[in-house]
Order: structure tokens, then sequence, then C-alpha cells
């Protein structure tokens, strides 16, 4: 990336220029590190809760202690972005995730860690919505639903992938070394990005003419920062806020099991070793994959079919199928069918993500980084009540088979909301 020049002003740069690729590879890098720090304590779980003495359902609680001040702090944090911009604010959130991600490597008790999780989620909190806040400034409509896409599948891959890089690592390293490796490298990000990044292309002096007329010519209203008061019972009754914030719950309730849970699955299945770090890294692959095609497909049936039936046939299209795969993996004897079932389940939940975050910016305009947070904290609820629901599940009935038939019908139910989401009408002008 090329550092700024303070003498040369937007103006005298070139005309082709590629500025907002940047910013995606940015925020490409942001999502990665935030599902590197939040993934491995799901595949440390068994040495961090033998070195503090926890049950299962204490660790179900330190997971959602996580997700609980997530759901908290998303929707002020999201409305931060929207009054002061994402430069600071996407600064502030990965330098306080970093420091109570190498503060995990630090617990003693089973109160210190679930505190420094909450307090984790609390930094992380808003970091989605900002990045959506990010590409309604910096790219057009038509091009927001594929770098969403792109987006969350950093996000996936790095999620995917954590399970064999932390697998491999804890051969050499403890699990307290690794939260602070894995930490420190969004300091790193977070110099980088409050040095090269700017809140708006006009304000970047890398951004040409022509790239900028392309980038204003596709955000219509969404222009400057929503510095009048947010209309809150207007925007939270809105009907399509709730069918997105409904539908992202049971999409969010599922996500939370394959992040938290599923490794400690595969186990009572008969699967470790490499074998279960691949299995449990692969809903997350294939929700990377599933993110890119999602994100261009939903874009490429908004060009062909309008902006509603573009957005709603891909997002009720993708929580359709991720139901039933995830149905069909407890019908399964084969402990690896059933690991590739509920991976498929993952990935076609995750096909809907750019139809949804972009539906969110076509609503949200001015205030889509509110609405963003709007939706992603309905989806932390789910997330919250996963991992302590999962470890009732266990404890009461020793059926895991349960918990897949709850989560496929909540994809099904999630499904249908989209039936009422019409990203044509928006909350504000």
């Amino acid at each position: 990336m090329e550092p700024l020049i303070a003498s040369r002003s937007p103006s005298n740069a070139p005309g082709l220029t590629r500025v907002r690729h940047r910013v995606l590879a940015m925020t490409m890098v942001l999502g990665a590190i935030t599902y590197l720090d939040r993934v491995t304590i799901s595949v440390t779980r068994p040495d961090v809760a033998r070195d503090l003495n926890l049950s299962a359902t204490q660790m179900g609680y330190v997971f959602s202690a996580f997700y609980f001040a997530y759901a908290l702090f998303e929707i002020p944090t999201g409305w931060w972005g929207d009054r002061v911009g994402t430069r600071r604010v996407l600064t502030r959130i990965v330098c306080w995730w970093s420091t109570f991600t190498v503060l995990t490597g630090a617990a003693f008790s089973y109160s210190s860690l679930v505190v420094i999780r909450f307090l984790f989620g609390a930094g992380e909190a808003g970091a989605l919505p900002n990045a959506a806040r990010t590409f309604s400034r910096w790219f057009p409509r038509q091009e927001r639903g594929t770098a969403q896409g792109i987006f969350f599948m950093s996000m996936h891959l790095a999620g995917g992938l954590t399970p064999l890089l932390v697998t491999a690592l804890l051969a050499f390293f403890s699990w307290r070394s690794l939260f602070m490796m894995f930490g420190s490298l969004g300091f790193v990000w977070a110099a980088a990005w409050y040095r090269w990044f700017r809140d708006a292309p006009a304000e970047h002096p890398g951004v040409g003419t022509s790239e900028r007329e392309l980038i204003e010519s596709g955000l219509g209203a969404n222009t400057g920062f929503a510095l009048d008061a947010t209309e809150w019972k207007r925007l939270l009754w809105n009907r399509t806020v709730v069918c997105l914030c409904l539908m992202y719950f049971t999409q969010a309730f599922g996500g939370a099991f394959y992040v938290t849970w599923l490794p400690t699955y595969l186990a009572t299945r008969g699967l470790t070793g490499m074998t279960a770090g691949i299995l449990a890294g692969l809903p997350l692959i294939l929700s990377s994959a599933a993110d890119l095609l999602g994100g261009v497909a939903t874009d490429r049936a908004v060009r062909r079919f309008g902006l509603r039936l573009g957005r709603t046939s891909i997002g009720g299209g993708a929580l359709a199928a991720a139901g039933v795969f995830t149905i069909a993996g407890a019908f399964v004897a084969s402990p690896v069918a059933a690991a590739l079932l509920i991976a498929l389940g993952g990935g076609s939940s995750n096909f809907l993500l750019g139809a949804a975050w972009g539906s969110c910016v076509d609503i949200g305009r001015r205030r889509s980084g509110a609405v963003s947070a709007a939706t992603n904290t309905s989806g932390q609820v789910g997330s919250i009540l996963s991992p302590i629901l999962v470890a009732q599940v266990v404890q009461l009935f020793s059926q895991w088979s349960a918990l897949l038939y709850v989560t496929g019908v909540l994809f099904l139910l999630g499904a249908l909301c989209w039936l009422w989401v019409d990203p044509t009408k928006p909350v504000s002008d």
C-alpha cells in the first residue's frame, strides 16, 4: 500500500485508480484476524478447561460471555461509526479486542476468564457494522454484495484454517502463548489502517477522478455522516429491519455452534487428531467459498431481476438449503458423513451474507452502520443462546442430534423471513 503524501491532493491523483480494492484488502485482513482470535478458544478448550478446572457448562458460559458483550455493544458502536467515521472507530475496536485476546492467555480462574471474554466481546462489537459502513462509502451499490462476500470469505477462511493452525502450534506452544501471539497481530493492522485509510474517497489522496465518480454515482442518497438524530423507533420497527433481525438470529445460532462446540462434537463421534481438525474447520472453509459466490450471485441477481428479488432469492434459498443439510446430518450414522452434511449446512447458511449485509446497506443508506448493528445484534442473541443450549442438551439428554434438529428448523424459519424483506424501501433518506 502506498504511504500518504501530505502535499498531494485528490484532484492530482491519476484518473484510473483502484483504491477501493485496497480498502477491501484491508478489511479482509481485519476479517481474518477477527475469526483467528475468536475460533482459537474452541480448539484450545480442552487445555483451557483442564488448566482452569472448568466443566462443560462453565465453558458454555465462557463462550456466551463473548457473545453477550458483543450483542450489548453492537448497536452503540455501529451508531458511533455512523457519527464519526470508521477510520477512528475500527482502530479503537481492533486495539481493544487485541488487548483482551492477549489477556485471555493470562486467565487464572473461571471468573477471570469470563470477565476477559466479556471485555473481548465488548471490544470486538461493531467491527462488522463498521466494515459495512466502510463499504457503503467506498463501493457503488452494484459492487456491495461482492465486497461483502469477499469480506466474509476472508473471515471464514481464516476461521476454517485456524483449527489446523492451532492444532499444529499446540505441539510447540502452550494455549496461553497462542493467545498472546494472535492478539499481537491486531495492533499491526490498527496502525496501518489509521495511517492509510480515510472515511470517504474524496478525502483520500490516492483516489483518481474516474474512481471517485464511479463510487459517488452509485451511492445515491448515501452520502455524508448521519449527524442528525437517528430515529430509532422508525428504524427498529421497520418491517424489513425486523425480518432481517429474525433471519439473522437463526443464521448466527447455527454459526456459533461451528465456532464453539463443533470440535467437541466431533470428538464424541470418535473423530480426533488432524481428521477432526480438518472436519472442524470444514464448515468455515466451505463458507469462505459460499461468501464469495453468494456475494457475486446476489449482485448478478440484482442486475437481472431487480434489487428485491436479487437479495431475497439468494438469502431465502441459502437458509432453506442450510436447514435441509443440517437436519439430514442428524439422520446419518457415519460420523464423517454427518460432519460433511453439517459443513454443507454451514456453507449454505453463509451463502446469504452478501445479500443480508447488502440489504442492510441498501435500506440503511446514511444509517447503514446502525441498521447493520441492529441486525448483527439479533444474531449475537442467537450466538449467546447457542453455546449454553448445546451444553444443556448434552448434559440432560446426551443427544447431539437434538441440537441439529433445532438448528435446522430455525434455518427454515429464517428462510421464511426473507419473504417480507424489501431492500427497495430505505429507512431514511
